[in-house]
């Protein structure tokens, strides 16, 4: 029976006490009662104490110094209880049977460890249709998720023995810590899909972590150069890893030589050399 299956809502924040409300009200409004919420609020300096106290008394608050997305989700990880962990960020919404549906496919199939839904796309107030290259999909995807981020944190759920194999959210990682948690995920683990919009994700704010840096890429290279070194992907995995940290290394060794970053030129350079061999 799927109410008898634990799961607990991690949502990291950081000074979104105006958007936070929409996301904790569609948590409340699940068809599924999913368990323990944690709001993990990573040093913010806005009403999001007063928010999270003041209407959501069932939340469970925990404040820390501002450590990063990856450190917050670890920080709830750490604190909960459930088999199964969902993630939903403080701009995202999920819609109201999201929770429902992923735990009547786990109910259904219990080989399952990783589940994620299709989603829709708001920018700047505005629907927009995803990219060919954003398509998501199911199985055996590692390939997929190679070239970009295949797997959005808002629509997962994953179990907790996942975490223990495999590790948790890269603290090292400004951005694109998602991208290196999906690479270890799915090298490890076919993922399930359901092909049906279960969460929405609201784009084109000044505070997300895309618009933050410059070259997003030089993040996937350190997880596509961390996946290799541990040695243990399969060879065609490792063999397809290696062509895609020289391409995108290719591509931010132009940007760094237009910006005449010398030190990232002379590092870039090198990856791609011992990389392409």
């Amino acid at each position: 029976m799927t109410h008898k299956i634990p799961v607990s809502i991690i949502v990291p924040t950081y000074n979104r006490a105006a958007v936070l409300q929409r996301t904790l009200r569609s948590i409340e409004n699940q068809s599924h009662d999913a368990g323990d919420i944690f709001v993990i609020d990573d040093g913010s300096t806005d009403d999001t104490e007063t928010l999270v106290k003041t209407e959501f008394p069932r939340v469970k608050y925990i404040y820390q110094q501002n450590l990063g997305v990856s450190a917050a989700r670890n920080t709830g990880i750490l604190n909960s209880k459930g088999h199964w962990l969902a993630f939903l960020d403080s701009d995202d919404e999920w819609l109201p049977d999201k929770i429902g549906q992923q735990l009547a496919l786990i109910a259904k199939d219990s080989s399952t460890r990783v589940c994620h839904t299709e989603e829709i796309w708001i920018r700047n107030g505005t629907r927009v249709n995803p990219m060919k290259k954003h398509a998501k999909s199911g199985g055996w995807i590692f390939d997929h998720c190679l070239a970009l981020c295949a797997i959005s944190p808002s629509s997962v759920i994953i179990h907790r023995s996942v975490f223990e194999k495999i590790g948790v959210f890269d603290e090292t990682l400004p951005a694109g810590e998602d991208y290196d948690l999906w690479l270890r995920i799915t090298s490890s683990y076919p993922v399930s899909f359901i092909n049906e919009p279960l969460i929405i994700k609201y784009g084109g704010h000044d505070d997300q972590l895309s618009r933050k840096y410059w070259g997003m890429d030089r993040f996937r290279i350190k997880a596509l150069k961390k996946i290799l070194d541990q040695g243990e992907l399969s060879l065609d995995n490792e063999n397809a890893t290696r062509k895609t940290l020289v391409k995108k290394a290719r591509v931010y060794l132009n940007g760094a030589r237009k910006r005449n970053k010398l030190d990232e030129v002379e590092y870039y350079q090198s990856l791609c050399q011992i990389y392409a061999d």
